[in-house]
């Protein structure tokens, strides 16, 4: 029988593993899908088919800075001894660089390019088979500037940030800060009036049910809102490195003004499955004897 993108498709479905993979065993197995299952879960290439949909929460960010482009990628894997792992550490560092330099921007974009004579995605499955955990390339983020600072944080937070002015060890002092502060906004004024009037509403309610009129608590929530859109904005907040200046304080020392900025974190908006330690080895004990 032969074989066809259809039957490439539907072995791919069903078992997980990478479209290369398939195709060479539907051609070992003459067409054959069920033959051709059989013998990738012989070789171990099936695998990945249980491992696909099983919560991958830990992982790596990589940064790339060159040539006026700051790339970030969130690598995913289900626990922090894979995220440590060399073979998963190489995967992500040999994607990345290619990344970088072929302005691979999305993670469809990455995991379709040609890494080493294969898909990157080919390559995301034949690992998946061989640590034996799920792993994902899940997100990538770009920035373009002139001066990029790049900042990651024990691998699990990557920040790049972009300035007008500055050298680059203002940027990493900038981009350092964001790891440790997470601001929402990058100015004060770029903080969105819905999200101001919220803020209004829940401090003018918190202080009339203290007990304070109305007026007294109007103007008492006016002077909160200032500090709130700095709190949550990248220039109005103290400065991690010295507080007793404003982020927007220190690039001014230094001729320099915050641009824009993007900050990644392992497992961000990922819902981790949580399980005792007893259920987890119960569960690795009754893996390893199927």
């Amino acid at each position: 029988m032969a074989v066809t993108a259809a039957l490439v498709k539907e072995l791919r479905e069903r078992t997980g593993a990478g479209m290369m993979d398939c195709k060479k065993a539907l051609e070992e197995t003459g067409g054959d899908v069920e033959t051709a299952i059989d013998a990738m879960r012989k070789s171990g290439l099936a695998k990945a088919a249980k491992k696909a949909g099983r919560i991958a929460a830990e992982g790596a960010i990589i940064t790339r800075v060159g040539n006026g482009v700051g790339l970030a990628i969130e690598f995913n894997c289900e626990t922090d001894f894979v995220a440590r792992d060399e073979n998963f550490l190489s995967f992500a560092n040999s994607v990345a660089d290619l990344a970088h330099a072929n302005n691979l921007f999305t993670a469809e974009a990455i995991l379709a390019a040609d890494l080493n004579g294969t898909s990157v995605e080919d390559t995301r499955a034949a690992l998946v088979a061989k640590i034996g955990e799920n792993i994902n390339v899940r997100r990538a983020a770009v920035v373009e500037g002139a001066m990029i600072g790049q900042y990651v944080h024990s691998g699990r937070i990557g920040v790049l940030t972009v300035l007008d002015g500055g050298n680059e060890e203002v940027a990493k002092d900038v981009a350092m800060h964001i790891a440790a502060n997470n601001p929402g906004f990058l100015t004060p004024e770029d903080v969105p009036a819905d999200v101001v009037q919220r803020e209004h509403e829940i401090q003018l309610d918190i202080a009339v049910n203290s007990g304070k009129p109305k007026e007294i608590a109007e103007k008492m929530v006016a002077g909160r809102m200032s500090k709130f859109t700095g709190e949550v904005s990248l220039t109005g907040q103290p400065f991690v490195k010295d507080p007793s200046v404003s982020v927007g304080d220190f690039l001014k020392q230094h001729d320099a003004k915050a641009v824009s900025f993007t900050r990644l974190e392992v497992g961000e908006g990922i819902e981790k499955k949580e399980e005792d330690f007893a259920a987890e080895v119960a569960a690795q004990i009754a893996a390893a004897k199927k």
